[in-house]
């Protein structure tokens, strides 16, 4: 009896990683391709920790190590503030914050998504294990000498972990108020403020236009040896010397209202409240202005005339506002022309009508665009500057409180004693070849 077979060939051929990946997917399903260094659920014989120190010896090996170093050290160079880390279908994407605005970056394989995460939680002295729940850590490096330090937050998302490095370069902050971008009214404005003995300065805007580098460049014009100056922020972002900081952990209790009760026995002279978040933190302010401290806070608000009725919205009483409060300070963060490639043109007399900017003028009216060259990497900016109002408040001002006049009318008076609002500013700005009219318009209603 004759039997026959017949014989398949196999052929070798070379491929690649993705072709595998995707051979396995057809044959298998995708669960065979999966990652062999992301842990999957076993049932009962599934070992947590052995998953658990894999991902720990993967986020060690020297190929991931290299991986987040390149990640972090092109973000530096590229004058990021953010580092965005975010697993999606099928890849990780990375995204930094440069100027304000999100750029996407080359994405490392998706494979490698785990032990990257893993690689900057351990950086950052967070618990690898815990994938469930945020965690917020703080990694310093030093990148081509230059001190850095990270402000790591990570969130569960359904992709798995997005993490976010806030990026906090201690030489290259501008901590002075001309750097900033104030110019020279608000700024003389705000120093004869803070030079007052007690009573309190607020500045507001929403997350991300620079309420707290105003801050810290405030407490460095107020240090010296004859002040005791305290701060209780959430976190703390910028290490200055001569000043005491406290980083709030409500997990023990440790809570603006806890801490500033406590810090008012420490005989301070300045007190920087990171945020004025709910109304007992509010009133412990003002009862420390009112007993001979000068306080410094932020708040969210849209101007400066809408954080008194803020203020009254929390339940602080209106005598008690008028006073206590010294000044608020509203500002925007706009990105500035890259000076190498910013072009001048004559606008359009509807747009000078519309913006009455023949009155702002020093001269002939002339708006500069954005053209985009290789030192601002096409974009047409570099670099971001302040737009501010500082409504120091007067006697008119605090008798319109008492009135509860809202927000507009106290604007309208801040303007009649001198205050140039954040659209003038921006408008100056524009004017003068630092910024564009479209930047304005982004950040506020002109």
């Amino acid at each position: 009896m004759r039997c026959s077979a017949e014989i398949e060939v196999v052929e070798r051929r070379p491929a690649d990683m993705a072709q595998i990946e995707r051979g396995l997917d057809a044959l298998f399903g995708k669960d065979a391709a999966a990652d062999e260094s992301a842990p999957q659920e076993r049932g009962d014989a599934y070992d947590e920790s052995e998953a658990i120190d894999r991902l720990r010896d993967l986020a060690s090996e020297a190929p991931v190590v290299r991986l987040v170093n390149t990640i972090i050290q092109r973000a530096i160079e590229a004058r990021a503030s953010d580092i965005h880390v975010e697993p999606a279908s099928g890849r990780l994407r990375i995204r930094y914050r440069i100027d304000g605005v999100l750029k996407e970056s080359e994405s490392p394989p998706s494979r490698s998504a785990a032990a990257v995460v893993s690689r900057i939680k351990l950086m950052a002295k967070m618990n690898i294990a815990e994938r469930r729940l945020p965690q917020d850590g703080r990694v310093h490096i030093r990148v081509q000498g230059t001190p850095i330090d990270l402000r790591v937050s990570t969130v569960p998302t359904i992709d798995g972990e997005s993490v976010v490095l806030r990026i906090l370069d201690q030489e290259r902050a501008a901590l002075e108020l001309t750097a900033l971008g104030f110019d020279e009214t608000s700024g003389a404005a705000l120093r004869r403020i803070i030079e007052l003995p007690h009573g309190i300065v607020l500045v507001t805007g929403p997350t991300g236009s620079g309420k707290t580098t105003t801050l810290y460049a405030l407490l460095r014009l107020l240090s010296s040896q004859e002040r005791k100056i305290l701060t209780i922020e959430d976190p703390v972002e910028y290490q200055l010397d001569g000043i005491n900081q406290i980083q709030v952990k409500p997990q023990i209790g440790l809570d603006f209202p806890s801490a500033l009760r406590s810090i008012v026995r420490q005989d301070p002279d300045v007190i920087m409240v990171g945020e004025m978040r709910d109304l007992e933190t509010a009133r412990i302010a003002v009862q420390s202005a009112l007993t001979g401290h000068l306080v410094l806070s932020t708040l969210h608000t849209n101007d400066a005339g809408s954080s008194v009725t803020r203020l009254l919205d929390m339940g602080v009483e209106d005598y008690l506002v008028t006073s206590s409060v010294n000044a608020i300070v509203a500002q925007r963060l706009v990105r500035k022309l890259c000076p190498a490639c910013r072009s001048p043109f004559a606008p359009p007399q509807a747009l000078i009508d519309r913006l009455s900017l023949d009155a702002i003028a020093t001269g002939p009216v002339e708006l500069f665009t954005a053209e985009g060259c290789e030192a601002c990497d096409g974009t047409g900016y570099r670099g971001r500057t302040v737009i501010a109002e500082v409504l120091a408040l007067s006697d008119a001002l605090r008798r319109a409180i008492l009135e509860h006049k809202d927000g507009k009318e106290l604007e309208r008076l801040g303007v009649a004693q001198g205050m140039s609002t954040m659209k003038i500013d921006g408008l100056r700005k524009a004017l003068a070849g630092v910024t564009t009219i479209d930047e304005i318009a982004r950040v506020t209603l002109v």
